[in-house]
C-alpha cells in the first residue's frame, strides 16, 4: 500500500485534502524493525507517529516493581500509534514492540507542524478531527457509566426468547427431573394397567415423544447460552466504562489536589515573608532609638 493510501485511511487524516495527504506522504520516513525489536520505550521523547505498513506491533507497560508487563494494544497493518506526540512532544506513556518483521511509516513533529504551517485547510481538518474527539470524550463524561444492562435487555426479548430462557432455566432445576420421572412412571403404569393399551411396550410413542423433546431442547438452550455470552459482553463494556470514568475522576482531584497543596504552599510562603517583614519594620526604630546618644 502507498503512504498516501496509508494515510488517508487514516482517521486523523481522512477529512484532509486530497493535496495535503499527499504532501505529508512525502514527508514519510521508512522504516524496518525486525521481531521482537523496540520501537520506541515509555519515558523516551515523543517526537513522531507511526503508521505500520505491514507487519504487527505491541503497545505495552513495561513491568516495574511488583508488576508484570501489561499489553494495552496489538495493533496490524494499515494501523497507527504515538500520534499525540505530533501535537504535545512529552514523553512517551507507553512502549511499542514489533512482535512479526514490520515495515513502519514515521511521520515527524518538526515536518508535521512545518505543513499545518503553510496549509490552512489541514489545519481546520486537524482542529475539526481534534475537536470531534474531544467532544465524545466529553459526551461519554457527561453520561452515567453505570446502568442496568442485564434488565435493559431482558425488557427487549421477544417473546421466543423468553420461551428459550425459561426452557433453559427449567432444564437445569430439579423440578424438570422430577417431572420427567413422573411422567415416565405415570405412562408406563397406564399403559400396564389399561384393558386396551395405547402405548405397549416398550413404548416407541414415549421414546418418540423423549427425542423430539431432546432434540428441540438442544437449539433453544444454545439460543440462551448465546443470549448469556451477549448479557455478558454487555456487562462487561459496562463496567470498563464505570472503571474509566472513576480513573479519570481520580486523576482530576489528584490534579486538583496538586494545585490546591502548591497554592496553599505559595500562599503560606507569602504569609511569612509579609509577617517577617512586619517584624523587621517593627524592630529598626527600636534599634535606632538604643544606638542614639543622649542628648
Amino acid at each position: 500500500m502507498l503512504p498516501a493510501e496509508l494515510l488517508a485511511e487514516n482517521p486523523l487524516f481522512d477529512t484532509m485534502a486530497t493535496e495535503d495527504i499527499e504532501a505529508l506522504s512525502q514527508k514519510l520516513i521508512e522504516h524496518k524493525a525486525a521481531s521482537g525489536e523496540i520501537i520506541f520505550s515509555k519515558g523516551d521523547t515523543g517526537a513522531s507517529m507511526y503508521v505500520i505498513r505491514s507487519g504487527s506491533v505491541e503497545i505495552f507497560l513495561p513491568p516495574e516493581k511488583d508488576s508484570p508487563r501489561v499489553v494495552l494494544r496489538e495493533l496490524r497493518s494499515g494501523q497507527y500509534f504515538g500520534e499525540l506526540s505530533l501535537f504535545d512532544g512529552k514523553p512517551r506513556s507507553a512502549s511499542a514492540e514489533a512482535t512479526s518483521k514490520t515495515e513502519l511509516f514515521e511521520l515527524r513533529r518538526d515536518d508535521f507542524a512545518d505543513h499545518l504551517s503553510r496549509s490552512k485547510p489541514a489545519t481546520i481538518a486537524i482542529l475539526s478531527e481534534l475537536a470531534e474527539r474531544l467532544r465524545e470524550t466529553n459526551n461519554l463524561l457527561s453520561q452515567r457509566a453505570a446502568k442496568h444492562v442485564i434488565k435493559e435487555i431482558e425488557e427487549n426479548l421477544t417473546l421466543g426468547q423468553r420461551m428459550a430462557d425459561k426452557v433453559a432455566s427449567m432444564n437445569g432445576s430439579w423440578g424438570f427431573i422430577i417431572m420427567l420421572l413422573t411422567a415416565t412412571i405415570s405412562w408406563a403404569i397406564l399403559n400396564a394397567f389399561m384393558p386396551k393399551p395405547f402405548d405397549q411396550y416398550p413404548y416407541q410413542f414415549f421414546n418418540f415423544a423423549l427425542a423430539v423433546l431432546v432434540s428441540l431442547q438442544g437449539p433453544l438452550i444454545v439460543m440462551s447460552q448465546n443470549r448469556q455470552t451477549m448479557k455478558d459482553r454487555a456487562q462487561a463494556e459496562t463496567d470498563y466504562r464505570v472503571n474509566l470514568k472513576n480513573e479519570i475522576g481520580i486523576e482530576t482531584l489528584i490534579q486538583e489536589m496538586g494545585a490546591f497543596r502548591a497554592e496553599t504552599r505559595n500562599r503560606l510562603a507569602a504569609l511569612e515573608r509579609t509577617d517577617r517583614g512586619d517584624r523587621s519594620h517593627a524592630e529598626i526604630p527600636a534599634g535606632e532609638s538604643a544606638l542614639r546618644p543622649p542628648v
